[in-house]
């Protein structure tokens, strides 16, 4: 009952947000790749996506199965290395928007399985980094992967060099229950943001970090 609710509340909201009259920009990418967090769908995109849309960008959103990554972070990154190739072919540039444990399954993907080469910005929100505390509470491969200090971990930080030059932002809140402690989202490699969002899948329904998301993918818009 508590789930239902909360899915039809957060449905509700992403209305609410993602409905508001926008003024269509020229794109300032063509095309984007939204990577989704651990037990999740893509769904929480939506309000994003439709802002996008609008300005004429074409995204995508792989259903990465089985969602709770317990075969590995690893395959997670080579079945979305599959997808983008699918939608948009082997070649094509795009900027990629990764949410919670989405952000380590795009890094992996963009570090260890080529795809920095064809990347032009790489966004990701409330991802633990540095690895949550909360891992320790769920089983699998991927849960081990997320605890602080884990070897995959340590392997990210130590090929992020492979990113080049890749423009990286990162939004979290300090209010976050799911990416403890909440500074696990701050990284050095990238533009760090911090909002004020009561809870961790509201990042994504949230008109601040939106609104500033919207404003990088496009040219022209106020603040872009």
């Amino acid at each position: 009952m508590t789930a239902r609710f909360f899915q039809l509340f957060t449905g509700v909201f992403a209305t609410a947000v993602s409905c508001q009259p926008q003024q269509s920009c020229q794109p300032r990418y063509e095309k984007v790749v939204f990577v989704h967090g651990i037990l999740e769908d893509g769904v929480s995109f939506e309000p994003l996506r439709l802002r996008l849309v609008n300005h004429g960008i074409q995204c995508h959103v792989p259903q990465l199965k089985p969602s709770d990554a317990r075969d590995g972070i690893e395959q997670l990154a080579e079945s979305l290395k599959e997808e983008i190739n699918k939608e948009f072919g082997p070649t094509d540039r795009f900027a990629m928007v990764g949410f919670s444990m989405g952000g380590l399954v795009s890094r992996y993907y963009l570090q260890n399985l080529g795809g920095a080469e064809r990347c032009d910005t790489f966004i990701t929100v409330s991802s633990p980094h540095h690895g949550t505390n909360v891992a320790y509470a769920y089983p699998g491969k991927g849960a081990r992967q997320m605890r602080p200090g884990s070897p995959f971990l340590k392997d990210l930080e130590a090929t992020e060099d492979r990113l080049g030059d890749i423009p990286v932002v990162s939004y979290r809140t300090p209010m976050d229950l799911i990416i403890l402690p909440t500074e696990s989202s701050v990284w050095k490699r990238a533009e760090n943001h911090s909002h004020p969002v009561i809870l961790h899948p509201l990042m994504l329904y949230s008109k601040p970090v939106l609104d500033d998301i919207e404003k990088r993918m496009v040219i022209g818009k106020k603040g872009a």
